[in-house]
């Protein structure tokens, strides 16, 4: 569940590519990249049922970079090369997968997968922050400092600020902020280091994801200990969570990228804590009460502000 900023790393799409196999309809799989990332808060909640949170980070990582590398077989892709860019690509698995995809099952043993799934609503909201300290180029506007704020508004209402935060778990709801805050983190030191290195966004990706995996494939026996039954139902769900979630969604945003530009598929970002909210309620049965979906649009409403871009002068 991540934006698409580093989309300007995109590698074009030749006239023999885009005429080497029919595609779907853009406006299809932009809907079937919201529903599968809305989903996937669900997804985290039934696999944190049965399995311990860096079980089924690892478990969601194994999954995806099973899909990735079979895409990447198919299209006789390799892996990239060089030391300093393994290095770099390291840094980016640990702030792009697998901190915050361990950040959010963990926080789901505490909060609502509807919470879990706004709080990753505020990525755009970080990322303009962090944009104006780490990136010179992009400054910003009065609309773009505006949506900032309204958005902040947006995550106190969520939270029932006025209430004292009583009904929602602080470490949890701390939790699936700092996942939210991981992904702008990734894509910058992305943007600052593996910008136009000449791989694709299929074998990049794929080095990325199989790093995340050999990092908590370390860090999870320390942590946990070997499930004495493996239940079916919470394996299914990381199962859909990786190949789903991360490996073909990841295919169908680059893709989307491509095709429609990063503006266009950046859009997916407002309609998943929409779809987590419904599946949620209507498959989990979580509560829902009026200051989470009203805070909610809030949210959304001020990341959609700090997208706006001001008009470059002549």
């Amino acid at each position: 569940m991540s934006t698409v900023t580093a989309s300007r790393t995109q590698s074009p799409t030749t006239p023999d590519q885009a005429l080497a196999r029919p595609r779907l309809d853009w406006r299809l799989r932009f809907g079937a990249l919201s529903l599968i990332w809305g989903f996937s808060f669900l997804l985290i909640k039934v696999g944190t049922s049965g399995y311990a949170p860096f079980q089924v980070t690892l478990g969601r990582l194994v999954f995806g970079t099973a899909v990735l590398v079979a895409a990447m077989a198919v299209k006789r892709e390799r892996l990239p090369r060089g030391g300093r860019l393994w290095a770099h690509m390291a840094v980016a698995a640990f702030f792009l997968n697998a901190l915050p995809f361990s950040l959010f099952a963990y926080s789901e043993l505490t909060i609502p997968s509807t919470l879990a799934g706004i709080c990753n609503a505020t990525s755009p909201l970080w990322g303009m922050a962090l944009s104006v300290v780490a990136l010179s180029e992009d400054r910003p506007t009065r609309v773009r400092v505006a949506g900032l704020g309204l958005g902040f508004l947006g995550v106190l209402t969520v939270l029932g600020a006025w209430q004292g935060f009583h009904s929602l778990d602080a470490t949890g709801t701390a939790m699936a902020l700092l996942a939210s805050l991981s992904y702008p983190v990734g894509w910058i030191y992305v943007r600052r280091t593996l910008a136009g290195t000449g791989n694709s966004h299929l074998s990049m990706t794929g080095g990325q994801l199989l790093v995340a995996t050999v990092q908590l494939a370390v860090v999870t026996p320390l942590f946990t200990s070997m499930p004495k039954h493996f239940a079916l139902v919470p394996l299914l769900a990381v199962a859909a969570l990786g190949a789903l979630g991360t490996g073909l969604a990841v295919l169908l945003q680059y893709g989307l990228v491509a095709e429609v530009g990063p503006t266009t598929a950046q859009m997916v970002t407002y309609f998943i804590p929409v779809i987590a909210t419904a599946a949620g309620v209507a498959i989990l049965g979580e509560s829902l009460h009026w200051n989470t979906p009203v805070g909610a649009a809030i949210v959304l409403a001020g990341a959609a502000l700090t997208q706006v871009r001001g008009r470059k002068s002549a």
